[in-house]
């Protein structure tokens, strides 16, 4: 089984920064589609940007050219670089990723959350 970790959240003032990371570990697994999500409190959880397994990004409208997500599969790693930071942009984030596996009864894939990590920007 793969467990993912986040880790990097915290509280900022309006136009600052915070990167968030997210570690993936396991045995035998290959990482396809990376998202990052956040949620507020009475709200659904909203896709903020997405990387595909070829590197293609994506990202909502409202983060556009101020958020930048990536990934190292070499280290089976993804980050979400978040600049000039709003206060509609605190929420907790957590990672999302597509993983396959590799398991003694077959090859799976499955969908793996992180454990939310909070971002509070003040203004």
């Amino acid at each position: 089984q793969v467990q993912l970790v986040e880790s990097g959240g915290g509280s900022v003032q309006a136009g600052g920064s915070l990167r968030l990371s997210c570690v993936a570990s396991g045995s035998s697994f290959s990482i396809n589609s990376i998202g990052w999500y956040r949620q507020t409190p009475g709200k659904q959880r909203e896709l903020v940007a997405v990387i595909s397994s070829g590197g293609q990004t994506n990202y909502l409208d409202s983060v556009k050219g101020r958020f930048t997500i990536s990934r190292d599969n070499a280290k089976n790693t993804m980050s979400l670089q978040m600049n000039s930071l709003k206060p509609q942009d605190t929420a907790v984030y957590y990672c999302n990723a597509e993983i396959t596996e590799d398991r003694a009864t077959g090859r799976f894939t499955f969908s793996y959350w992180g454990q939310g990590t909070q971002v509070t920007v003040s203004s």
